[in-house]
């Protein structure tokens, strides 16, 4: 079974510059993280584990959309980003709809271990229609979904994500000693 990969960059990262200047996920991660952008280190963290990862920008955004295309993502731009993570979402599962599942990570959580990916995307493959990485009691992302969920995923709106169909099925959960699982730059101390 292959698992497509879909990378979320398409947030403003209010919270990171309420203003809008600084991108967060252009920011140097420091030389303990391997001094990659946060993207970057993202993406390569996916890249390692599966052969096609989609990459979904915000309109507007071609530093990060060329970065992530030099890298090997597929990049796809998301008109209605601003509407919430939902639309992103939508719009890579749209893009491979024909794809046996998904793993769906975060632009800016880049201390995401590639065993753990491994790990959600084998739960799938044994059968599991979604796993989701669990640190120290706490869930975490990535997120892995079969195929099974694709009309829920296409539905999805707003700004929750797929956090509504966690909620309502059941999820195969992995216990792992990752703390990158829950961790994402959020603020310019996170860096």
């Amino acid at each position: 079974m292959a698992l497509v990969g879909i990378l979320l960059a398409a947030g403003r990262g209010r919270r990171f510059d309420p203003s809008g200047v600084e991108n967060k996920l252009l920011q140097p991660l420091g030389a303990d993280d391997g001094g990659d952008v946060v993207v970057a280190a993202s993406a390569k963290n996916m890249l390692a584990v599966l052969s096609r990862v989609v990459a979904v920008v915000r309109e507007g955004d071609d530093k990060v959309a060329a970065l992530l295309g030099r890298l090997g993502c597929e990049v796809r731009v998301c008109a209605t980003a601003d509407m919430g993570m939902a639309e992103s979402l939508t719009t890579a599962i749209e893009y491979t709809k024909g794809a046996e599942g998904w793993l769906v990570g975060l632009g800016d959580m880049p201390h995401v271990q590639p065993d753990t990916m491994r790990a959600l995307v084998a739960t799938i493959e044994r059968g599991a229609r979604i796993a989701a990485p669990v640190f120290e009691g706490r869930r975490g992302n990535p997120v892995a979904f079969s195929a099974y969920h694709l009309p829920l995923l296409l539905a999805l709106d707003g700004d929750q994500g797929a956090r509504a169909i966690l909620k309502s099925h059941a999820v195969s959960e992995v216990v792992v000693d990752d703390e990158g699982v829950v961790r994402d730059i959020d603020t310019k101390q996170d860096l």
